[in-house]
């Protein structure tokens, strides 16, 4: 199992969902997370979009926290774990550019190694 599924299927596991989207050459990761869960993301050797189309979030990016209310868009930046605690039941997007269509590799097309000290500090920081 990769890092990012290990990430994610405690939200999938409590009822959040993923759906992919693709089309000209753009990905959509969308996720429903329940109020309450945690869900820490991967790093990308790019920036990357995210949308929070709804709900309210806590979002953390190298340690730096935030607090968003959806409708709201933000740049990641490259190389940047990043994590998000649903502080109500939230859609959120992770959209990037890829040439990538399949569902099942996407994830190894996007997806560069985490430091599992910071993916660590990030879960601690959100508790």
């Amino acid at each position: 199992m990769s890092e990012v599924s290990m990430l994610l299927t405690p939200a999938l596991s409590q009822g959040g969902s993923i759906t992919h989207h693709f089309g000209g050459r753009v990905y959509i990761k969308e996720t429903r997370i329940n109020a309450g869960q945690i869900l820490v993301q991967h790093k990308h050797e790019y920036e990357h979009l995210s949308y929070l189309v709804s709900g309210t979030i806590e979002l953390e990016v190298d340690g730096s926290r935030s607090r968003l209310t959806g409708p709201a868009a933000v740049t990641i930046a490259a190389a940047k774990h990043h994590g998000v605690k649903a502080l109500t039941d939230t859609v959120w997007l992770c959209i990037h550019s890829t040439d990538c269509t399949d569902a099942s590799l996407v994830d190894e097309a996007l997806v560069i190694d985490g430091d599992p000290k910071e993916i660590a500090a990030i879960l601690g920081g959100m508790q």
